[in-house]
């Protein structure tokens, strides 16, 4: 599966997206990618945290268990979670079949101060080349 370029990427494997605002703050979408999804297996659990919950990159927030591991899941952004994907407490295995889709996480309200909130975060490309690297 090809790395959508329309997002930025952490090293970590999470992908960010904006997708517009809440009335005031930039709003960011959150998942993990179909390298972190495929590397895990089949997905049978998903722990998201609280909607208003402060979070600051590189905190975890969550975990993604699978048949195979626990893995957590961190925040690629500072602000407050706006949403979670509830669809993934009754079908966790959303995120195998849709990672960049039906699969997101979490919405976070980004700071408005925070200028482009994923503008630090790896592009496609060198994603792309982090997971061949290793």
């Amino acid at each position: 599966m090809a790395t959508p370029d329309d997002r930025r990427y952490t090293d970590q494997h999470e992908w960010a997206l904006v997708q517009g605002t809440d009335g005031t703050s930039p709003v960011v979408r959150v998942g993990i990618t179909h390298h972190a999804q495929d590397a895990l297996g089949d997905i049978v659990f998903v722990q998201l945290p609280e909607v208003g919950a402060e979070v600051a990159p590189g905190t975890a927030i969550g975990e993604v268990e699978s048949t195979k591991s626990v893995s957590d899941i961190y925040a690629p952004v500072k602000g407050v979670v706006a949403a979670v994907n509830e669809r993934l407490t009754d079908a966790p295995e959303t995120i195998n079949a849709d990672p960049y889709g039906a699969g997101w996480l979490v919405d976070i309200a980004v700071p408005v101060e925070v200028g482009d909130p994923i503008g630090l975060l790896l592009d496609a490309a060198a994603y792309q080349a982090l997971i061949e690297g290793s």
